[in-house]
């Protein structure tokens, strides 16, 4: 039982090199830390039935994760590129129906938006949940680490 501690340990210390959580600059880890404050904020918002004012911040938090995270630059190419533009327009005119007071209709705007957008993503953004400290650890546990490598090979960006 203590050998299997360890060893999860172990490959989680090797995570955290190999996919450089360290090596990444402090504005990233902000970006990180916005993004994942945007995602909670989201999230307690659809929890209490569309609370329009969380959803608002969720979302100003996010774009401002993703914007610290890539860079400005980077996020505005990303959001309108030619293959991308109909995922942003969907994405950004939920953002505008929850701004104006629609939150049920802006959240499945947005959801229909960022699918568009992120589905080839999902592995990106799961070899980097590896880095990150206690994420990493849990990504490693026997039944989560199965599932989370199906997820991670389904939507091959390769």
């Amino acid at each position: 039982s203590k050998q299997v501690h360890v060893s999860v340990v172990h490959r989680a210390y090797i995570s955290l090199i190999m996919f450089g959580y360290y090596n990444s600059s402090d504005f990233q880890k902000i970006g990180l830390g916005l993004l994942a404050f945007g995602v909670g904020f989201l999230c307690l918002g659809v929890l209490f039935f569309f609370d329009a004012a969380l959803l608002a911040l969720g979302n100003i938090l996010f774009l401002g994760g993703i914007g610290c995270l890539i860079g400005l630059q980077k996020a505005c190419t990303f959001f309108f590129r030619r293959t991308s533009i109909k995922g942003a327009v969907f994405f950004f005119g939920g953002i505008t129906v929850v701004l104006v007071g629609f939150p049920f209709i802006g959240m499945l705007l947005e959801i229909y938006g960022m699918t568009n957008l992120f589905s080839k993503f999902i592995p990106v953004a799961i070899k980097f949940l590896y880095g990150v400290p206690v994420i990493g650890w849990i990504l490693w546990l026997p039944g989560i680490n199965g599932f989370v490598r199906k997820l991670s090979q389904s939507n091959s960006m390769v």
